[in-house]
């Protein structure tokens, strides 16, 4: 069974697209069983590693906090530091 796909309208912006894709399925638009798999080798991370020094004790408290929440301790510094972003 063919299924006649419909034509991907033209977007004014990043915006404009986001709003479509939420609203319409993709199936209607796109025919998956001839989608590819790919791979993007030459992509950079969007982070950057730092060295940051604690002093033990504020470490240890990081992650003990860390371990209350079940989560990686630096990603808690992370969400924590965006908070304060956010808040200042």
């Amino acid at each position: 069974m063919n299924k006649r796909l419909k034509a991907i309208p033209k977007f004014s912006n990043e915006a404009a697209e986001r709003a479509f894709w939420e609203k319409n399925d993709s199936i209607a638009y796109v025919d998956w069983k001839k989608a590819e798999r790919t791979a993007f080798p030459n992509l950079k991370p969007s982070t950057q590693t730092i060295s940051l020094r604690l002093p033990q004790h504020l470490l240890e408290s990081i992650k003990t906090a860390a371990n209350a929440r079940d989560v990686p301790y630096q990603s808690l510094i992370k969400v924590w530091l965006q908070e304060k972003l956010r808040n200042s």
